[in-house]
């Protein structure tokens, strides 16, 4: 996980989002990723597409039109987006959330408790398939959204790695 390409957060956007979208609006993250954006993309196909460039001010590449997402690739593939406010998932799962919403609105919920003695966040795995949804919580609300291939998710929280 550590040879992982992994963005940062950004700032959060101000005025209008590209798309015509103002700022502040809701977007979807689901478990193909997001609008034009999907797991499994090549980072030269996303690049070609003018939907990711890097910059020098960001410890990684970066999503246009995306402030608050941060892609990580492994092998030059998607496999994970970090989100934050406002990207919701379409069971209506975001940052604030209680953590009750997410056992009730998902099947398949494995409980995963960060490590003692650390300062991580416990999390919540909603897996579908090979895709999953990993829920970073306090213990009352989500704090954090990844999405993505179930392995590379249950992989990033095991290991602790997270945005710069």
């Amino acid at each position: 996980m550590t040879a992982a390409s992994i963005a940062g957060s950004g700032v959060p956007p101000t005025g209008s989002i590209p798309h015509g979208r103002p700022a502040g609006s809701v977007e979807i993250i689901d478990l193909n990723g997001l609008r034009n954006i999907e797991f499994g993309d090549t980072e030269d196909e996303l690049t070609q597409r003018g939907i990711l460039r890097t910059s020098l001010d960001a410890c990684g590449p970066m999503l246009v039109g995306h402030d608050t997402v941060s892609p990580v690739f492994m092998d030059d593939r998607l496999v994970l987006l970090w989100v934050g406010d406002p990207m919701r998932t379409p069971e209506g799962i975001t940052v604030g959330s209680p953590v009750d919403q997410v056992w009730a609105r998902y099947q398949l919920v494995t409980r995963l408790d960060a490590p003692q003695g650390t300062h991580r966040l416990d999390g919540l795995l909603a897996r579908s398939g090979d895709r999953a949804y990993l829920f970073l919580h306090d213990g009352r609300t989500v704090r954090k959204t990844i999405a993505g291939y179930a392995d590379w998710a249950r992989r990033l929280f095991d290991e602790g790695v997270g945005p710069c």
